[in-house]
């Protein structure tokens, strides 16, 4: 007997056959039994998901003898022909070899005849994203005005080429992946009836490799029995797919989880030296990290199961594997191979690449990562705090005199009120004048001889400290201090700092916050090494170890105000109580009257020291 790909062979021939459709099967069953069938659908979705199947029972539903029914005979010569493909009721047209416009005139000049045997004349259009625009032009008056008799089934991959006008005139199906669970349980069955072992794992793998695609996972399973006989090895399926063994990857991950950053070195060379691809080996490495985090967060197993999409054996294995673990620590592995998975697919040295990326994270530190979202950078770790001095015992606290609390300069948007110090002063302040743009005779006045009573200058205003939302207890750190020293002792850092917000300010904590807009500024200020430099200026200043953290504000959150806003805010406000200052002055009015100008600028000059 002539051989049948399995492909063929296990076609589903029945709506309960289907698998992992539920939802187009469904409705088409139901628009069947109460007779509310359409004139036209659009079946869409990835290759191999059953479109073309289900197309065939839905012909076979409309034109059995014992139809319209949603569950053909199977038996009647309608249903045998539309199986075999001869029917002469059913068309099927691929659309990408007929793609022009006298192929849909003709189809238009054949729809109009009544059908030989069944109820229907279906006409199934693979792949109809193919057809010219003037064929589709040619569809529309058809589908527009159709023939009672005629229905018509598109199907295609790339349903975004279809005209708009088509898709209004047709039900719209999409048609999803088919879940691993169900493939696996589909190649098991095939595999019973054709006699073959094959283990649960390398059932997984096949199904790991389908993507999703029936069709595609039924014929790996012919490649590989073809390949390995009956009994179908791990190994033999491994080398014939050319993926990564299972055994490399576990043993990557127990590395990582076991800071043996040696071994993981060790083990990529192992890959390379096989001739496996360092990309598809860092992708599974990420695959089962991803996998180990699943198992972490969702407490229950059988869901966990479910999400997994695995076999028995490995699912059990994971479940194992992630039992000590924690959230955290996953999601700083799942950030670096994640950052080195996308830097791997441009890059013309990709054993470099992965090889820093399973030491760094060999080395990573449990304890040293964080889980809050948004305050770490993807595949970075915040350092590790120094440690603390343990408290002293409650009876020696009480017993010594503690001294009085800084108080922490944070900057807030109220400014702070001062009264005027009368015994300071300075001379007056210089004024420039606008005089008028034409000459006007003036009339001699005699100069007042009174006492003029001198400008007096406001005493520097503290800039003002922002409603920081500090949680816990402060830091005695002036965070505008800290800012002027970065400008004085590293400019090239400080000047991107003071475009950022204090977020949190902890005895041992502080997070700094930039916009989007200053993304540059962020990225400058989180460089490892210029994170260094601003923790360990904190530590001079508050005579304690500090922890940087450097994050994105995101729209919509709330930002305190940056110490550049600050200061600007406060050299305006300084701004106009010199010129208002500058106004009231005697002399100043004086000349404004005499001269009949406006006041545009005033400007302080540093007192000089008098010589004796």
């Amino acid at each position: 007997m002539e051989f049948q790909v399995s492909a063929r062979k296990y076609r589903p021939t029945t709506f309960e056959e289907v698998m992992g459709q539920t939802h187009v099967v469904q409705t088409l069953t139901n628009a069947i039994t109460r007779q509310r069938v359409a004139h036209a659908y659009v079946f869409s979705g990835m290759r191999g998901v059953g479109k073309t199947t289900v197309a065939r029972i839905l012909a076979k539903s409309l034109n059995c003898d014992k139809g319209p029914t949603s569950q053909p005979c199977g038996t009647c010569p309608s249903c045998v022909e539309i199986t075999r493909g001869n029917s002469v009721d059913v068309i099927e047209i691929d659309g990408a070899s007929n793609t022009g416009v006298d192929d849909v005139r003709e189809l238009r000049e054949n729809v109009k005849f009544a059908p030989f045997h069944g109820t229907y004349r279906v006409y199934i259009i693979d792949e109809v994203h193919m057809l010219s625009n003037s064929a589709f032009n040619a569809l529309l008056k058809i589908l527009e005005e159709p023939p009672s008799h005629a229905v018509f089934i598109f199907a295609t991959t790339e349903v975004h080429k279809i005209p708009a006008t088509i898709l209004s005139r047709c039900q719209h199906f999409t048609f999803r992946r088919i879940s691993r669970l169900e493939i696996i349980s589909q190649l098991r069955h095939v595999a019973s009836q054709t006699g073959v072992t094959v283990e649960d794992r390398s059932l997984s793998v096949l199904a790991r490799t389908s993507e999703g695609s029936m069709r595609d996972a039924l014929s790996l399973l012919d490649q590989a029995v073809s390949f390995g006989g009956a009994t179908l090895l791990h190994e033999d399926l491994e080398a014939l797919i050319g993926s990564v063994p299972d055994e490399l990857v576990r043993q990557m991950i127990e590395a990582i989880l076991a800071h043996q950053a040696s071994q993981a070195m060790t083990l990529i060379g192992e890959v390379v030296d096989q001739g496996f691809d360092v990309r598809v080996y860092c992708r599974a490495i990420l695959e089962r990290v991803r996998n180990l985090l699943v198992a972490c967060v969702v407490s229950s197993p059988q869901q966990v199961k479910n999400l997994l999409e695995l076999g028995e054996e490995e699912g059990a294995q994971i479940l194992q594997q992630a039992k000590p673990l924690t959230e955290p620590y996953l999601q700083g592995i799942f950030s670096i191979i994640s950052r080195t998975e996308d830097s791997l697919r441009g890059s013309s040295h990709p054993r470099f690449l992965i090889e820093a990326a399973v030491v760094r994270a060999a080395l990573l530190d449990p304890s040293a990562t964080t889980a809050s979202p948004g305050t770490e950078q993807p595949g970075m770790v915040s350092p590790q705090p120094s440690p603390q001095p343990k408290p002293a015992p409650a009876t020696a606290r009480a017993s010594a005199a503690p001294p009085p609390p800084a108080k922490t300069a944070i900057p807030t948007d109220k400014p702070a009120t001062y009264q005027k110090t009368p015994e300071r002063h300075t001379p007056p302040a210089q004024v420039a004048a606008m005089a008028p743009s034409q000459p006007t005779p003036v009339k001699e006045t005699p100069v007042s001889t009174k006492p003029v009573a001198p400008i007096q200058e406001k005493p520097p205003q503290q800039p003002p400290a922002p409603a920081s939302p500090v949680s816990g207890q402060t830091a005695p750190l002036d965070w505008e201090h800290v800012v002027d020293r970065m400008l004085q002792d590293h400019p090239n850092v400080g000047s991107f700092l003071e475009k950022g917000s204090v977020v949190t300010l902890e005895a041992d904590h502080v997070v700094i916050g930039f916009s989007k807009r200053d993304a540059i500024a962020r990225w400058r200020t989180d460089k490892p090494e210029n994170r260094a430099v601003l923790a360990s200026m904190c530590q001079e200043l508050s005579g304690r170890p500090m922890r940087v953290q450097v994050i994105e504000l995101h729209d919509g959150q709330e930002r305190p105000p940056s110490m550049g806003e600050l200061r600007a805010k406060k050299k305006h406000a300084n701004d106009q109580d010199l010129m208002e200052e500058v106004k009231a002055h005697p002399l100043v009015k004086e000349a404004l009257e005499l001269f009949g100008g406006e006041l545009a600028s005033a400007q302080r000059h540093p007192q000089k020291e008098e010589a004796p």
